[in-house]
């Protein structure tokens, strides 16, 4: 396939007098791992929204490219074709895991339900992809019926991550995966997140605060104030040598931490 798998075009979107977005343009490609970094209140996250359809911006264009290579516009798409991409080709991993699982359902039916939704039915072989998939995110497969609400927190994003990637979903959206765990914790989903994202080849829009999990887990970085880019690049480049003051600002509180 050439060309990025999603594109974004001079994104606009105020909150008042606020720019929300202001002019913001970037390219994904497949099997990449972009993140947006940037402080509370930078558009980030309004960002991460507009691209995965959640946000409609003012103007501006977000376009994808799906798995045939027919590129279709994201805010021009009917609710139906939207939700039916958010099921199949698409993923987002929530920062507070309760949002992307269902609480009343076992571990294993919530990674079971996404397998439904592309088409499985046979119930053996989803539970077997449940439990698979319970291994690959280190969950004890002994624990596939308990319902979720018993898990720790660290437990019920790794399920998260299981549920969301178990489709092999091309694009993926990670809106701060680390934020609120204990840093033992993050750094062994950074981990788990780092070794998923290249064996499966995702391509991923990471949205976080946190300049280490960046360098981590992203190939580029875009860096973001009230709502523009100001910097952008490959991620060792732009946290070496940061030409814009934000960004130098940025890494160095970092450092000084």
């Amino acid at each position: 396939m050439s060309g990025p798998i999603l594109s974004a075009r001079d994104l606009r979107l105020f909150f008042g007098p606020v720019p929300a977005l202001d002019g913001v343009s970037l390219d994904i490609w497949p099997g990449e791992v972009l993140a947006i970094v940037g402080e509370s209140g930078s558009g980030k996250s309004t960002l991460l929204r507009a691209l995965a359809g959640q946000v409609r911006p003012e103007s501006g264009q977000v376009l994808y490219r799906d798995a045939a290579g027919e590129l279709a516009d994201v805010h021009g798409m009917g609710e139906a074709a939207l939700r039916r991409l958010t099921r199949t080709e698409w993923g987002f991993v929530h920062q507070n895991p309760r949002d992307g699982l269902r609480l009343t359902v076992s571990a294993g039916g919530n990674v079971g339900e996404r397998l439904m939704a592309v088409g499985a039915r046979h119930y053996g072989e989803i539970r077997a992809e449940a439990i698979r998939w319970l291994r690959r995110v280190e969950i004890d497969p002994a624990r596939v019926d308990d319902l979720p609400r018993t898990f720790s927190g660290g437990m019920q994003q790794r399920l998260q991550i299981a549920r969301t990637l178990v489709t092999q979903p091309r694009l993926v959206f990670m809106d701060e995966p680390t934020g609120g765990l204990d840093v033992s914790v993050q750094a062994k989903l950074l981990d788990l997140l780092r070794a998923l994202a290249a064996d499966l080849g995702l391509a991923v829009v990471l949205v976080t605060h946190d300049i280490a999990a960046a360098r981590l887990l992203a190939h580029r970085l875009i860096v973001m104030r009230r709502g523009r880019v100001v910097e952008h690049g490959l991620t060792d480049r732009v946290l070496d040598d940061p030409q814009h003051a934000y960004t130098q600002l940025l890494v160095s509180s970092v450092l000084a931490a």
